[in-house]
């Protein structure tokens, strides 16, 4: 008797898990279609950063990530050596505020550029920089169009942190469903950098060869299509 009404107890327990588990799944699914669908105003900018006429912001996410750098001498033969980014370790999480709490919409990294357009070069490198969408997979590949030195603009206002650049789009893929979040994306601009830069020390001689660093950042990306938000 007791096992049978356990047993009976237990089966509304479950259901309602099942149907709060939906509900936040939903609400998480809403805050990112949200998110990815926003109305942006993005800051003005100078012209060697600012996409051309024609072209709109459709999204924009509020970035944490490190710059990664590797130290490799200055020359040749070189006894002297120096930091340089290291093109394979961007990574960082983009967020949109959601009710005031930081939601994730996009995910930063290096990867192969799997379809490229005919912007893209060739041959193409072994990865170029990508952004995906937190929604639904879908992607764009980019690769540097021009850029601004950090405290020199109002865009790009906190010196000593990493450039303001403008990426153009040479690739792009759809989500597993279909889906466009991202890529229908032309152009994307990195604005408002704090921190990234390279470490002051650390790597000055020949004996620091090979050696890396992760450098934490900040930013505002901004993404930007010619077609339909």
């Amino acid at each position: 008797m007791n096992q049978s009404s356990n047993h009976r107890s237990k089966g509304p327990v479950r259901r309602r898990r099942q149907v709060a588990l939906a509900l936040a799944l939903g609400c998480m699914l809403g805050a990112s279609a949200q998110a990815t669908a926003q109305t942006v105003t993005p800051p003005a900018t100078p012209d060697k950063i600012t996409p051309p006429q024609g072209n709109s912001a459709f999204a924009v996410g509020h970035a944490r990530g490190t710059q990664g750098y590797t130290c490799l001498p200055t020359a040749v033969g070189a006894t002297t050596a120096s930091w340089t980014v290291n093109a394979a370790r961007p990574e960082a999480t983009l967020f949109q505020s959601f009710y005031g709490r930081p939601f994730q919409i996009i995910t930063h990294f290096l990867s192969p550029n799997t379809n490229p357009n005919k912007l893209a070069p060739d041959p193409l490198p072994f990865g170029n920089v990508t952004w995906q969408s937190s929604l639904d997979s879908s992607k764009v590949w980019a690769q540097l169009a021009n850029s601004i030195p950090a405290g020199s603009d109002p865009s790009c206002p906190n010196g000593g942190s990493i450039s303001c650049v403008l990426l153009q789009a040479i690739g792009s893929q759809h989500g597993p469903s279909g889906g466009t979040a991202l890529s229908k994306t032309t152009y994307i601009q990195r604005l408002n950098t704090e921190g990234g830069s390279a470490p002051a020390d650390g790597c000055t001689v020949s004996g620091d060869v090979n050696k890396q660093a992760l450098v934490p950042y900040t930013a505002d990306y901004y993404f930007y299509t010619t077609g339909p938000k």
